[in-house]
């Protein structure tokens, strides 16, 4: 039998073509972007720019942060969701009639197996660590919270401006109706999405996928194995 491939592209490969994905498609965003945001100010009777000045523009960066801000509060809220939560049937929820792996105390881990040093170390740093992933969700999302205020009140006051209103100043903005809508039309739509897996999980099925239970296991199966 030949030896198993174990390069870091398969040990990675999910890592790496998410965030492949990712690059390529913020080009294209960046890319459609510039010709819309052109085509909108030749429409009012203003200058064309370079793809280097649109860059700086709040055109792109009210876009970029808005939508990132949604996709971080999705996670941080679907991680401690699942905490405390229960879906029967579901492979994106513990189990509520067995003990999961993911409830041990830390603190009664056997510190001569190679754990992480925060477990080794133990006081705050074991406070921080055993909710590092819920805190890094949150930072990113308070992250793209300000991106999207400081990026996005550019871009309304361009439209104030179109109209001859008065402009506003970041703090004016983030107080309008119109930071909380462009908020609020991308949070709704990342809670429907958990929804959807959380509860199409119940019922349906992806062979090899980790987010699916097996195709053999019955609706009221929780989690994945």
């Amino acid at each position: 039998m030949e030896p198993r491939n174990d390069s870091f592209v398969r040990r990675n490969s999910l890592g790496l073509t998410t965030f492949g994905t990712f690059l390529l498609l913020l080009v294209a965003m960046t890319v459609v972007g510039h010709g819309a945001y052109n085509a909108d100010q030749l429409a009012h009777g203003g200058a064309s720019v370079s793809l280097s000045s649109y860059l700086g523009e709040g055109h792109f960066w009210e876009a970029l942060f808005e939508n990132w801000e949604s996709e971080f509060l999705q996670m941080a809220a679907y991680v401690l969701l699942t905490v405390f939560l229960i879906q029967k049937g579901s492979a994106e929820s513990k189990d509520p009639d067995a003990h999961e792996a993911v409830d041990d105390d830390p603190r009664a881990a056997d510190l001569r197996a190679p754990v992480p040093w925060p477990v080794r170390r133990g006081g705050i740093w074991l406070v921080l660590y055993e909710n590092s992933l819920f805190l890094a969700f949150v930072v990113l999302f308070l992250a793209s919270f300000v991106g999207h205020a400081l990026g996005g009140v550019d871009e309304y006051n361009a439209q104030l401006r179109e109209h001859h209103e008065p402009l506003v100043d970041t703090w004016g903005y983030v107080t309008s109706s119109q930071f909380w809508f462009e908020s609020f039309q991308n949070w709704q739509s990342e809670f429907l999405a958990i929804f959807a897996i959380v509860v199409l999980s119940v019922f349906l099925r992806q062979r090899g996928s980790a987010e699916s239970k097996p195709v053999a296991a019955p609706h009221g199966a929780t989690g994945t194995s």
